[in-house]
């Protein structure tokens, strides 16, 4: 099975639609999706009907959470809320209720879906530093042979084993039957990891290999609709950097 999986679109249109084209080309049986469609970007309606055409799994993220009344970000600082406010104007009242309706985690064979950790994923609690992973060593028995997560917007893999976590770098890699693997697959649509390139991945369950899929696009088209929305300058900015 070969799995285009993408995560953190966040209304990103231009982002989304070339990386949509790029996956087009991979040969894909199936398309995941692991949350936070909305949030940042100006287009979340459109990133949203594309997502429910597209992939045959989708999971929660916070931000599709908390535009959908399932959580609380009052605690979330001043310019992401008023974006999730804003954000809830924009979606429609049949996409509010497919967001209400999206699966924390799910499991297919030995492959997990999260958007954040696996254990506890209506937490969202993040995993992007060895140390973190290594946390989960002691849940080991419980975890997929590979868990899939975005959240952090970053391309940080690690390779748990009985007694500790490795890290596992590179633009592509090959899985092992004797480690869990937990592989955050990076952002389409704000990536953090100094590349401003939309990102996704492909994973072929077959033979273990795992690849990101880089597409360049049109970042200041999305800069100047961020601006023009009134949202906060910075969600715009930092999408030229990558960070």
């Amino acid at each position: 099975m070969r799995y285009g999986i993408i995560s953190d679109v966040h209304g990103n249109l231009e982002a989304l639609q070339e990386s949509v084209k790029s996956l087009a080309q991979e040969r894909i049986d199936r398309y995941i999706c692991l949350g936070d469609v909305v949030g940042y970007g100006a287009n979340p309606e459109e990133c949203v009907q594309i997502v429910r055409q597209l992939a045959q799994v989708c999971i929660v993220g916070n931000h599709d959470a908390a535009v959908s009344g399932r959580m609380d970000y009052s605690y979330y600082y001043d310019a992401a809320r008023h974006a999730l406010d804003w954000c809830r104007k924009q979606v429609s009242p049949s996409s509010l209720e497919w967001l209400k309706g999206l699966p924390y985690s799910q499991r297919e064979g030995d492959i997990e879906f999260c958007h954040g950790s696996p254990i506890q994923p209506e937490e969202f609690e993040y995993i992007f530093t060895k140390e973190k992973a290594k946390e989960l060593i002691k849940f080991r028995d419980q975890l997929a042979w590979v868990t899939f997560i975005g959240h952090s917007h970053l391309t940080r893999s690690f390779a748990i084993g009985a007694d500790e976590a490795y890290n596992v770098k590179g633009p592509e890699f090959v899985v092992r039957k004797d480690f869990k693997y937990i592989i955050t697959v990076g952002s389409v649509g704000q990536p953090r990891d100094y590349d401003p390139r939309s990102c996704c991945a492909v994973f072929d369950s077959d033979t273990g290999q795992f690849r990101y899929v880089r597409s360049e696009y049109n970042i200041e088209a999305q800069m100047k609709k961020i601006i023009a929305a009134g949202l906060a300058y910075n969600f715009g900015a930092r999408l030229l950097v990558g960070i």
